[in-house]
C-alpha cells in the first residue's frame, strides 16, 4: 500500500473525490478544445481558475511532513468471549448477580438454598465430586485456582499437578473457611463453577427466577469475558493491507479516541447471502484496545477504527481532493499563485484514507505552494 493509484488505493468508496476528479477531466478536456495556449484562462477571469467553472473551489497548502497511511472502517465494540453458566446444584435460587456485574475468581457467583456457588478459573466444566486421591484435568485446574487465590503457596501445592493431594485438601478447607461453609476438604458437584476467566454477567436464563427451584443442567446465566475486543468486517479485497500488530486509533460513540492494535486477521472470507445486493465478501479483523477501561462497559456498540498500515517521512503532501485525472492518463494538481494557475503532473504515493491526504511528487512542486481543491 506504499504506492498506488487512487483506484488501487480503494478510492472507489470516496464519491466526493471522484466527482472532483471527473470534473477535472471535463474541465481540462473542454479547456483544451477552447484554447490550447491557456487551459485555465477564460473571458473576464485570466489566471483565476478553471474557465467557466461553476463549482466552488478554495486552496490548500502543499506541506512537507511525515505521512501515516490509514484505512478507516466501521466496527463493533464487544467482548472477546461469551460463556453460559450451567448450574449443577439442587435447591432454590436464593441469590443471583445483577446484569453488568463482574464476578472474579474466588467470589460467589450465585447461591442455591443459601449455599454459595463459587467461581473458579479453568477450561474444564465441573462434572463430578472431587476428593483426595483423584486425578484429572479438573483436579489440575482446582490446584491452580487454590494457589492463585493464596490458599496454598507454590511450595506447598504444585499448581500444575493433576493429583488431589493432602495439600489440595488443606487448601480447599482454607477456601471453604473464607466462604463460610463447612470445611470438608472435598469439592462437591454444584459448589463451584469453572470458567476460563472473570465473568461479566450479560443476561439471566429465560427460566431463571429468584426464589424458584433449580435443577442440575439448568442454564442460569449468560456472561462474557471482561476483555473488550473490536470486530471489523473488512472487505476481503483489503486483506493484504492489514496485518496483526498494525496500530489503530479507535473512535468511540462519544467521539473520544483511544489507541489499539490489530490482534488477528481472518484468512477465510465470508460470502454474503444470495440475493443481498451491494454486499461483498468480508474477512474478520479483531482489534484489542490498549486501555481496556476506555471501553467504559460498552457492548455491541458501533465504533470507527483507523488502521495504520504504513508511514513515510519527509513527503510532499496534498489533500486527495486536489488530484485531477488527466485525459491521457495520470494525475495533476492545479497550482495557483501570483502569476496565475497552472497544472503540475504528479505521481501519487502513500494515501491516508482517514485524513484525506496523499503523498505526491512532481517537477517544480514544492512545500508552501497552494493547490486548488473543491469546496464542500
Amino acid at each position: 500500500m506504499s504506492t498506488a493509484t487512487p483506484e488501487q488505493a480503494g478510492y472507489s468508496h470516496a464519491p466526493g473525490l471522484w466527482r472532483w476528479v471527473a470534473a477535472g477531466v471535463v474541465v481540462v478536456a473542454a479547456a483544451a478544445a477552447v484554447a490550447v495556449t491557456g487551459p485555465f484562462t477564460g473571458p473576464g477571469s485570466p489566471g483565476t481558475g478553471p474557465a467557466g467553472s461553476t463549482y466552488p473551489t478554495s486552496t490548500a497548502t502543499v506541506t512537507r511532513r511525515s505521512l501515516v497511511s490509514q484505512t478507516q472502517v466501521a466496527a463493533t465494540l464487544g467482548y472477546a468471549a461469551t460463556y453460559t453458566v450451567v448450574n449443577q446444584a439442587h435447591g432454590t435460587l436464593t441469590m443471583l448477580p445483577a446484569v453488568g456485574r463482574v464476578v472474579r475468581q474466588g467470589r460467589v457467583l450465585y447461591r442455591v438454598s443459601g449455599r454459595p456457588v463459587v467461581l473458579l478459573y479453568g477450561p474444564v466444566p465441573a462434572y463430578r465430586d472431587l476428593s483426595y486421591g483423584m486425578t484429572g484435568r479438573d483436579v489440575a485446574e482446582l490446584n491452580a485456582a487454590l494457589v492463585a487465590l493464596g490458599c496454598a503457596t507454590r511450595a506447598q501445592l504444585n499448581p500444575h499437578s493433576d493429583y488431589f493431594s493432602l495439600e489440595t485438601t488443606y487448601a480447599l478447607e482454607e477456601l471453604q473457611s473464607r466462604l463460610g461453609v463447612t470445611r470438608t476438604g472435598e469439592l462437591a458437584l454444584g459448589r463451584a463453577v469453572f470458567l476460563p476467566a472473570a465473568a461479566r454477567i450479560t443476561a439471566l436464563g429465560a427460566a431463571t427466577v429468584l426464589g424458584g427451584p433449580v435443577q442440575p443442567g439448568a442454564a442460569l446465566l449468560s456472561a462474557s469475558s471482561t476483555t473488550p475486543v473490536i470486530t471489523v468486517n473488512l472487505d476481503a479485497a483489503q486483506q493484504t493491507e492489514v496485518k496483526a500488530g498494525d496500530r489503530v486509533t479507535i473512535t468511540l460513540p462519544g467521539g473520544q479516541t483511544t489507541p489499539g492494535t490489530v490482534s488477528s486477521v481472518g484468512t477465510v472470507a465470508t460470502t454474503p447471502s444470495p440475493g443481498v445486493s451491494g454486499s461483498t465478501p468480508t474477512i474478520t479483523v479483531e482489534v484489542t484496545p490498549a486501555d481496556p477501561k476506555a471501553a467504559g462497559g460498552l457492548d455491541q456498540a458501533p465504533v470507527q477504527v483507523s488502521i495504520t498500515t504504513g508511514s513515510v517521512n519527509d513527503a510532499l503532501v496534498v489533500p486527495v481532493s486536489a488530484l485531477l485525472a488527466q485525459p491521457g492518463g495520470g494525475y495533476a494538481v492545479e497550482v495557483t499563485g501570483t502569476r496565475g494557475n497552472h497544472l503540475v503532473a504528479v505521481s501519487p504515493g502513500m494515501f491516508d484514507d482517514a485524513d484525506g491526504l496523499v503523498q505526491v511528487t512532481g517537477p517544480g512542486l514544492a512545500a508552501g505552494q497552494h493547490v486548488v481543491v473543491p469546496t464542500a
